[in-house]
């Protein structure tokens, strides 16, 4: 696969050795609706801004793999009828050969911010294992063992197997850092039953541990408490979305059950969402900057 097309602003910023967050693509083509995802998007790379970072959000368009992305390139990604592929790491060199366009997972996006020279990685949940016992296994557990990347995120989705994940990272030799929490948060939960394994409370110990890794990490930062949605919707929704997707395989399960929330929760989900997204952003953006520091 061919190198990465780096934006001017971002390709400025890595020469100066300013900080710069990697943004992910498919939570705009593929997670929030029509028109929200735009504006979302914006909000999202104007935040990172805020915190004195360069936002590099990342896709494939036409087959090439862009760092940094114009304004008409992010129109396109959250155009509706553009028909953007959800591309995983497998799919990038495919989606080259064939001249596609693609919104990147967590594993596409952390794959290509690393050949790209970034270092930090802003999303809103990692994937993780499925229930039931499933080989369905998401790949973004093995790229953050082999990409060293700093992965911000809110946990993984509760619709997974968070345990199962917990211990898959293990296996991977990935640490997870919880943003001051003691707790590994669920996405849309604060909380799950799960502790974290090291708990940091500034963004100038999570630079130390970056500067000390060998492998990709995992900080895990909980939605913000204003936008936690109500146990007893998430756990009613869940079930629900747990037997519509009963015969559903594949990289299709996620976006099924989300779209389920979200049709489902009087916008609560989408709220939530769109909160934890922005607040990882900002702290990847803090964490970026005490990199450089």
């Amino acid at each position: 696969m061919s190198a990465p097309s780096t934006t001017g602003e971002v390709r400025d910023a890595l020469a100066e050795g300013r900080p710069v967050v990697a943004l992910e693509s498919t939570i705009l083509a593929h997670g929030l609706p029509p028109g929200r995802n735009r504006e979302v998007a914006g909000r999202i790379e104007d935040a990172v801004r805020a915190a004195g970072a360069t936002p590099a959000t990342i896709a494939v368009l036409d087959g090439v793999p862009r760092i940094g992305l114009t304004p008409a390139q992010l129109d396109r990604v959250c155009d509706p009828d553009a028909g953007l592929a959800k591309l995983s790491r497998r799919d990038l060199g495919v989606a080259q050969a064939l001249g596609l366009d693609g919104a990147t997972t967590v594993a596409a996006t952390a794959t290509l911010a690393h050949e790209a020279g970034i270092g930090v990685f802003a999303t809103g949940g990692l994937g993780g294992v499925h229930r039931g016992g499933s080989w369905d296994v998401s790949a973004d557990l093995d790229v953050l063992a082999r990409a060293p990347v700093l992965v911000v995120c809110s946990g993984v989705k509760s619709i997974l197997d968070i345990g199962a994940t917990l211990e898959v990272l293990e296996t991977r030799s990935v640490p997870v850092l919880g943003w001051r929490t003691d707790r590994f948060p669920a996405f849309y939960l604060r909380e799950s039953e799960f502790d974290v394994p090291w708990r940091v409370d500034d963004a100038r110990t999570v630079a130390r541990v970056v500067h000390a890794r060998r492998t990709g990490i995992l900080l895990v930062n909980p939605v913000p408490a204003a936008f936690e949605m109500p146990r007893g919707l998430h756990d009613r929704l869940l079930d629900e979305g747990l037997r519509l997707t009963a015969d559903v395989h594949g990289k299709d399960v996620t976006p099924r059950l989300l779209r389920h929330f979200h049709e489902h929760s009087d916008g609560a989900s989408l709220d939530a969402n769109e909160a934890l997204v922005l607040g990882n952003a900002r702290l990847a953006a803090e964490v970026a900057v005490a990199l450089t520091a």
